[in-house]
């Protein structure tokens, strides 16, 4: 029986620009680098990986990827200092969840979301 989702993988077509995007401006660790694939340390049960070969532009059909933050209108401010472009601002969501969209610079595109007490 499956237990967990265990890995969790995007491509990307700049290497190097996606690192700096993951570890600089939203602040993931890198556990293992290659030259076409780095993983970064994710808090929880799932590792986060990006691979080089991708295209740029978005996924149509892609599944919807949320990460989890303590308090989501302040990172959301910390990210946009940092640079982050968001697609969507903070906003309460149809099913219930508090959350804002972004885009990777592949145009990959993850939800950062207000984690439930």
């Amino acid at each position: 029986m499956i237990e967990k989702v265990s890995w969790l993988e995007i491509k990307v077509t700049d290497i190097k620009k996606a690192i700096a995007f993951y570890r600089d401006i939203l602040g993931l660790k890198i556990r293992k680098e290659w030259s076409y694939y780095v993983i970064f340390d994710l808090p929880g049960t799932i590792t986060f990986a990006i691979m080089l070969g991708g295209k740029k532009g978005r996924k149509e059909g892609a599944p919807n990827i949320y990460f989890a933050v303590a308090n989501l209108d302040e990172e959301y401010e910390k990210l946009k200092e940092k640079g982050l472009i968001f697609v969507e601002p903070p906003k309460k969501q149809y099913w219930g969840g508090y959350a804002a969209l972004f885009a990777d610079p592949d145009e990959n595109l993850f939800y950062l979301v207000q984690k439930e007490d």
